[in-house]
């Protein structure tokens, strides 16, 4: 299972990881794109602890939006986050949704801070960590 930092601007990481299991305290105030759907269970884990955005695979979305429920979690807390689409990108594999992800869908927070559906994962990320580590 990978996780790391792909880039930091400013002090600002975007760390990546596999499974958002992996998330831990050091990575508070940095942005983490998880390769794991964007479910409620993951979306507790984008909540353990305040980081500056999070994304997740959107999983196909599924019945009564389960793979994208993590993005209303996150809005109640004013967290920007994301999902990127199960069809650019593959579950599990973060290194994949870093080079392929296309956004899919947003909440208000990332919505307000720049982040739009149909951007690139990377271009989107990279663009917010600039911003914020300024």
């Amino acid at each position: 299972m990978f996780k790391g930092t792909l880039e930091e601007h400013g002090g600002i990481k975007i760390i990546a990881m596999d499974t958002i299991t992996h998330v831990k305290e050091e990575d508070s105030g940095h942005v983490v794109l998880s390769a794991s759907h964007g479910g409620t269970s993951a979306g507790s884990y984008g909540l353990k602890y305040p980081l500056a955005a999070v994304f997740f695979n959107d999983a196909g979305v599924g019945k009564d939006n389960a793979g994208i429920a993590a993005l209303s979690m996150l809005e109640k807390a004013g967290v920007p986050g994301g999902t990127y689409s199960h069809n650019t990108a593959r579950i599990g594999d973060v290194r994949d949704s870093w080079e392929h992800g296309v956004i899919s869908h947003i909440n208000d927070a990332a919505r307000k801070n720049g982040f739009r559906e149909g951007e690139p994962v990377k271009e989107a990320l990279r663009r917010f960590a600039k911003a914020k580590g300024r």
